[in-house]
């Protein structure tokens, strides 16, 4: 067993001072989206490990360039067709006056990550600004439900062998605090190509099947044995979440910790920053604690990591089986035992 911290079920990104989650599931299909709000402003970062990513604004998160504040960050299923959502929560808040001040009017900042989930379901059926809109309409500060809801409605894991004997994955979220002064949490939403793994104990937990569907292969232990791999479009995966923290960082720090964030993916999913994977992890800070203390930018990015794994496994404990079609299940976690 691993040192890592404990995880507290009840933890939550929720439990950053300055952040709200809301969650829309279009269960027709499934998928969805989910919004982190930042309605007073927060600094923002991102870093991207999959060679395979669908965003929107990341550009202007780089530290260099103008903008110092995102008001929302926005996670959906969709494929690109998903990036559409932030269009609905710029809506939303630009109705309730957030935005960066440009004089006419107040321009709101929504920065989004898209993951592939085109083959579950009808992929005529994606988020659109609609749902972006109504899952503002959604956010609130308390405990964002986890699983099949929001971005990880129509997410999978284990699918480097095929589709077929994938597994369910889901949207989970984690936080750490240390005393009054520092909070640091995690929400991510499990897509990948690639096992998920219990850094607490080592364990692997959901990912590759075997050919009978009845129990874990285990990806890394298939392709050492020399198991032939199908092809696999490039982009039809993708894990994508943020850290978020009440901590006074700048945008530079704030890039910072979101690469270190990266490290709780590479802990809990194997493989992970693949061809076939977008990985993209945002980071906040609101800036509400109560320290006057200067950040520890090192002591962050070390617990954006630990609550981004815990994060992770939590999507995927929380995740359900669902039934694709006739023929094709994706079981979860839970149902593999």
């Amino acid at each position: 067993m691993t040192n890592a911290i404990q995880p507290n079920s009840k933890s939550s990104i929720t439990d950053v001072a300055g952040i709200k989650v809301g969650h829309f599931t279009d269960t027709r299909r499934p998928t969805g989206c989910t919004v982190i709000l930042c309605e007073d402003g927060a600094v923002g970062g991102v870093d991207v490990r999959g060679s395979a990513p669908g965003t929107r604004e990341t550009d202007l998160l780089d530290p260099k360039n103008l903008v110092q504040q995102v008001h929302a960050i926005v996670l959906s299923g969709g494929s690109a067709f998903g990036l559409e959502t932030a269009t609905g929560v710029v809506r939303w808040l630009e109705e309730r006056g957030i935005g960066y001040d440009v004089g006419v009017a107040k321009v709101p900042i929504v920065p989004a990550a898209i993951l592939f989930d085109l083959t579950v379901g009808d992929a005529k059926i994606r988020p659109d600004a609609e749902a972006g809109y109504k899952a503002c309409k959604a956010a609130t500060t308390n405990p964002p439900a986890e699983g099949n809801i929001g971005a990880g409605a129509g997410a999978t894991v284990g699918k480097m062998f095929g589709g077929k004997r994938a597994m369910k994955g889901g949207i989970g979220t984690a936080s750490i605090k240390l005393g009054k002064d520092l909070t640091v949490g995690a929400i991510v939403a499990v897509n990948a190509v690639g096992d998920v793994i219990d850094p607490a104990t080592g364990k692997l937990i959901a990912g590759a099947r075997t050919a009978d569907g009845k129990k874990l292969a285990g990806t890394m232990a298939g392709i050492l044995r020399g198991e032939a791999l199908p092809p696999m479009l490039g982009g039809t995966n993708t894990t994508i979440g943020l850290v978020a923290t009440d901590a006074k960082l700048d945008k530079a720090q704030a890039q910072k910790v979101a690469e270190m964030a990266q490290d709780g993916l590479a802990r809990a999913i194997n493989p992970a920053h693949t061809m076939f994977d977008g990985d993209t992890i945002f980071a906040v800070a609101t800036g509400k604690t109560t320290s006057t203390k200067p950040a520890n930018v090192t002591l962050i990015g070390a617990l954006a990591a630990e609550a981004m794994a815990q994060a992770v496994v939590r999507a995927i404990r929380a995740a359900r089986g669902i039934q694709v079609s006739p023929g094709q299940n994706l079981p979860s976690a839970a149902d593999l035992g």
